[in-house]
């Protein structure tokens, strides 16, 4: 009897230890989500290089985040919490620098916000002023940021705009774009002058063009390029120069479209095409003739060129005699007594 109350205590007690080894080891793993993943739980264990360091444009090209720095000029909104005596406002002064209560003058220009807010906490702590300052600095104008917009604009110029900055909406500061404004705009960041962002503004096509707003910052610089005109003069029914959209071909039978299409008294054989070059002016002949009868390919056109359709002597002697015999025809019907 002694022996088996023996063994059942030693099973019992075999027992407890391998339960307390499980319930160790299941304390250490850390714990399996039972629920869906959200985004902003996948955020929270993601780390920095996970993280997007910029946003593709139509052109292609990645951006990074650019930071906004504090220049001489700006208006900044210093709050320091649990110290109100020490909250203000001020202005960022020509050397740089901004003077606060109790701890004087602070260089700021150059520094981002959060590195401002640092130096601003350091410089309370290491004075003894605070145990553990919370600083937030914010900026309130941006003197120093103003966006340069040029190019094929009505009103070229530097414009500050305030809350945040869209590519449209410097575009619209400065008047919108003129008639001879094309699709590609330039944006160069002061910091980043070698890396310029080439932004798409696919006018014709609204997802894009919307995707073309993209952000701009303080400081940046926009240059809106001029599109390619062809030029289309002679025997035609409307000459005139015509905008090529940027990264678009035109050819010759398009750009005689656009003009109306040839007049009747027009030498399709005689056409061509005069092109500028280093060396001067360059005439190339163009079958007109057979490109209008798909018996010869048609001709690209290259920005600035000017298609010239000359007049046909014999047609034009011949269509006026027609018209002269046609009025002396007109009239007699109508005067003969």
């Amino acid at each position: 009897m002694t022996r088996s109350i023996c063994l059942c205590f030693g099973l019992w007690l075999i027992a407890v230890c391998l339960s307390g080894d499980l319930l160790a080891q299941t304390e250490a793993q850390p714990a399996t989500p039972t629920g869906p993943i959200t985004a902003a739980s996948s955020d929270a264990h993601a780390s920095d290089s996970d993280q997007p360091v910029g946003a593709e444009f139509p052109s292609g090209k990645m951006r990074q985040n650019h930071t906004i720095r504090i220049g001489t000029g700006d208006l900044l909104h210093i709050t320091v919490f649990g110290a109100p005596d020490l909250t203000t406002e001020v202005r960022v002064n020509d050397a740089g620098n901004i003077t606060m209560p109790l701890i004087g003058s602070v260089r700021l220009a150059g520094l981002t916000s959060d590195q401002a807010q640092q130096l601003i906490a350091t410089r309370l702590r290491d004075g003894g002023l605070l145990r553990d300052p919370q600083v937030a600095v914010f900026e309130k104008e941006y003197a120093s940021g103003g966006i340069a917009v040029m190019g094929e604009v009505q009103k070229p110029g530097i414009y500050t705009l305030l809350g945040e900055r869209r590519l449209y909406d410097a575009i619209s500061a400065a008047g919108g774009t003129t008639g001879r404004a094309g699709r590609a705009v330039t944006i160069t960041h002061p910091a980043e002058t070698d890396k310029p962002i080439i932004v798409d503004m696919d006018y014709k096509n609204p997802s894009k063009s919307a995707a073309g707003d993209v952000e701009i910052f303080p400081g940046d610089t926009v240059v809106v390029s001029r599109a390619g005109v062809v030029y289309v003069v002679g025997a035609v029914a409307r000459p005139a120069g015509f905008v090529m959209d940027n990264n678009e071909k035109m050819t010759v039978l398009q750009a005689v479209a656009m003009a109306g299409g040839a007049k009747v008294t027009s030498s399709l054989k005689s056409a061509k095409i005069l092109r500028g070059t280093p060396t001067g002016m360059q005439e190339i002949p163009i079958p007109l003739d057979k490109i209008l009868e798909a018996k010869a390919e048609d001709t690209p056109l290259q920005a600035e060129d000017i298609l010239f359709i000359p007049t046909s002597v014999g047609k034009a002697v011949a269509i006026q005699s027609a018209q002269a015999a046609v009025a002396v025809a007109t009239g007699l019907a109508i005067y003969r007594p």
